[in-house]
């Protein structure tokens, strides 16, 4: 009776937590937080489950120190999040400079937000908003402060991942005035519940890792199982059946050569920095994100992406006919009936009003989101993106460092002695700009056009090396260093993920079809045995030079977009097989084949890879790890994916594949916890709240609970039966697609990318 009440309130539970999120989508952060995770049934569901979950551990008397001590953590939490719940405090007090501020705006569930007073009072001393060089793009936030305590005074500073601590109160950096003289900090007071959660956290990551090694333990007895090689094996009979098929579509072959700068001469172009999204790198980078965005190719019928770019800046009225804007499937490209790929000029008709789709994007913009109205806006960005190129706007290649203090204006808000702006040449200068620079940036590209449509190729060449020694010179220290510049550059030369998912899906098949051969002739062809271990090896060092490549341009871990933590889980997926592949053999198909999907789903995916810089609340180690240890529970759980397909379709071995996918479940099951838990320490450090319930990290730990009750067998001896536990984690792995593409593109919330 007690497992059966536990298991229909663990059910209630994540019902409730899905259900949360799709409220929460519709009616906002504050509703979900107070008729859901706030409510008072919610926590006594929690409550209850947990008091029984202790009860009916006691009553079978486990005796697995693993089990117990895993079990024990999760109640350890749970109490620290109960005394969170009733006693943390928590707010956001103003400060601006010079004036001591004891009192603060408290949350509060039945009143909202309260005014409360603190022990002791601040003193703002001075804001500090940090840009990385050369760009508006924040690094770091600083607020430093005086701390008055009665006849005691002290110095204090909080930035983004940096906090101070006074009594029991934390402070975080939240927000800043927008005259640079006033400072918001996050307010956090929860001396009982963050030791105790804490205390659970350690607890979790002991036992999680003990379960992996327990002599004792399930996971132990399963590796040495007689069933897995066999199982391993069966797996290449269904994923046989699998095929490709890669379309190429090519433009027919224009004369555009009059109307774009030679190779050569596009190359020096190319070889110029610009500010673009929020960051300096070579006008290559720009050049080639712009075909891609507009045309959907890094090249244009056999022009290079620097050469297209010159086309649109130098001749644009002969490219506004080139039918360069691609047109995806949809309402409007139906009712308009446009082709696959238009010109800019399809847009702008003096007998329909100007700009044809300008009231379709009008009425997006005042509500009609419907698909039409979606998909006249995704064109109007494009047609943006171009309109504002032929402006000359998007040019941000002209530097200039402050050699004095200047008064900040509206369109540059972080000048001052020693910082350096980049400028378009239709930029409104600040009048501290020398006079001769204000010239140069100003006339540049005025002189150059004249030279381009005179056909004086040289003196364009000259035009871009002497461009180039401007920006060295009055860049000050915003340009990349020559590595970075350099790293970019072959990035920008390699696509990798396009590459890397036709040579992996092209050698898993041939990997596939080798073991399909193997297992029914009994032969081994010995070059092949030793050549594709080798070939993934080569393939994985090739994507970790590509990840490489990524974190030297950006300085940070590239994890931060939905394309580069596909090309992550793929990573992992080969780095999982080679170190398992000298035990298990199929696990090198499963390496060249899964690797290739995620590889391929990078490539296709409407995610965009450029490089920008990091917010500065995510740039921390704790993140970093967070995110690496989420990626490798997801490339783990993919394996288990499969096992379960093949266990359903090839049920006279379920039993060998349910005991291979159990070897992978352990595993992903304690990386997932570890990844969870230790976002949840990063998002504490970085502003106060351990746990959020943002949709992305609720859905996490429903993925968790679900795929944790599959490991139960002894409660629930349902799960030994091969086929209930295949259909059930091929079932669970829509929890991973939810987590991953469902949070990260249709729910709201802090992860989201849409």
């Amino acid at each position: 009776m007690v497992k059966k009440i536990i298991f229909i309130l663990y059910i209630l539970v994540l019902v409730c937590m899905a259900a949360a999120t799709i409220v929460e989508k519709s009616q906002g952060t504050d509703y979900a937080h107070a008729h859901y995770y706030g409510a008072w049934w919610f926590i006594l569901i929690w409550a209850v489950l947990a008091a029984l979950g202790a009860f009916y551990i006691i009553k079978r008397k486990v005796k697995c120190a693993s089990t117990l001590a895993l079990h024990l953590s999760f109640i350890i939490i749970l109490a620290g999040a109960l005394l969170t719940h009733i006693s943390a405090k928590r707010g956001m007090i103003h400060l601006r400079i010079g004036q001591p501020t004891d009192t603060y705006m408290a949350q509060d569930e039945e009143q909202g937000m309260k005014e409360e007073k603190l022990p002791f009072s601040l003193c703002l001393q001075k804001f500090e908003a940090k840009m990385h060089d050369g760009t508006n793009a924040a690094a770091d936030y600083s607020s430093k402060f005086t701390v008055i305590d009665g006849d005691d005074k002290s110095e204090g500073e909080v930035s983004m991942n940096n906090i101070y601590s006074h009594r029991s109160y934390r402070l975080y950096q939240s927000s800043y005035d927008e005259d640079g003289k006033g400072s918001v900090l996050a307010i956090n007071a929860d001396p009982f519940g963050i030791p105790v959660t804490y205390t659970g956290y350690a607890l979790l990551f002991i036992s999680l890792v003990w379960m992996l090694f327990d002599p004792k333990g399930g996971y132990r007895k399963l590796l040495k199982s007689p069933l897995l090689k066999k199982g391993a094996l069966m797996i290449a009979l269904i994923l046989s059946m699998a095929n490709i098929q890669t379309l190429h579509a090519e433009s027919a072959a224009g004369n555009l050569q009059h109307a774009v700068l030679p190779r050569e001469s596009a190359e020096k172009f190319g070889k110029l920095h610009i500010l673009y999204n929020d960051r300096i790198c070579p006008v290559q980078t720009f050049a080639l994100d712009f075909c891609k965005k507009i045309y959907g190719a890094r090249s244009y019928q056999g022009l290079t992406a620097e050469q297209v770019l010159s086309g649109w800046v130098f001749y644009g009225n002969i490219w506004a006919s080139e039918p360069f804007i691609k047109i995806k499937s949809g309402e409007m490209k139906t009712a308009m009936n446009l082709p696959d790929y238009t010109s800019l000029n399809t847009f702008f008709n003096r007998e329909m009003g100007g700009y044809t789709i300008g009231p379709y994007v009008q009425e997006y913009y005042n509500g009609q989101q419907d698909k039409f109205h979606q998909q006249a806006a995704d064109i109007d960005g494009k047609i943006q993106i171009i309109m504002e190129l032929r402006a000359g706007i998007s040019l941000k290649v002209l530097p200039y460092t402050f050699i004095k203090n200047v008064k900040a204006t509206k369109d540059h808000p972080f000048i001052k002695a020693g910082t350096t702006t980049w400028f378009s040449p239709v930029d409104k200068l600040p009048q501290a700009v020398e006079q001769q620079h204000a010239l140069y940036i100003r006339n540049v590209f005025s002189l150059l056009n004249g030279d381009v449509k005179a056909g004086n190729i040289s003196r364009v060449n000259e035009f871009f090396v002497k461009m180039k020694k401007y920006q060295e010179v009055s860049s000050g220290n915003s340009l990349p260093t020559n590595t970075q510049y350099k790293a970019e550059r072959i990035n920008n030369a390699f696509p990798f993920a396009t590459i890397l998912f036709m040579a992996n899906l092209t050698l898993g098949f041939i990997a596939l079809f080798y073991t399909i051969y193997r297992m029914t002739k009994k032969k081994e062809i010995k070059a092949l045995n030793i050549a594709l271990p080798i070939l993934l090896g080569v393939s994985f060092l090739a994507l970790t030079f590509g990840l490489a490549l990524r974190w030297i341009i950006s300085g940070n871990i590239p994890m931060s977009n939905g394309y580069e933590s596909m090309l992550t889980v793929a990573w992992f997926v080969m780095l999982i097989s080679i170190l398992m592949q000298l035990r298990i053999r199929i696990v090198m198909v499963f390496g060249f084949l899964i690797s290739g999907f995620f590889l391929l789903v990078s490539h296709i995916n409407q995610m965009d890879p450029a490089i920008g810089q990091m917010m500065p609340v995510l740039n921390s180690p704790l993140l970093s790890i967070h995110v690496s240890i989420i990626m490798m529970s997801y490339a783990l759980l993919s394996l288990t994916f499969i096992c379960g397909i093949m266990g359903i379709c090839l049920r006279s071995h379920g039993e060998e594949l349910q005991a291979l996918s159990r070897i992978f479940l352990y595993p992903a099951l304690t990386t997932m916890g570890f990844g969870i838990f230790i976002g949840a320490i990063w998002a504490n450090v970085s502003w106060g709240n351990y746990w959020s319930w943002d949709s992305k990290e609720t859905w996490a730990l429903i993925t968790f609970m679900i795929y944790a009750v599959v490991v139960h067998t002894q409660s629930l001896p349902v799960f030994r039966k091969p086929l209930v536990y295949h259909i059930y984690i091929t079932l669970a792995f829509l929890s991973i697609a939810m987590t991953y593409f469902g949070v990260n593109y249709f729910l709201t919330g802090m992860h989201s990318y849409a």
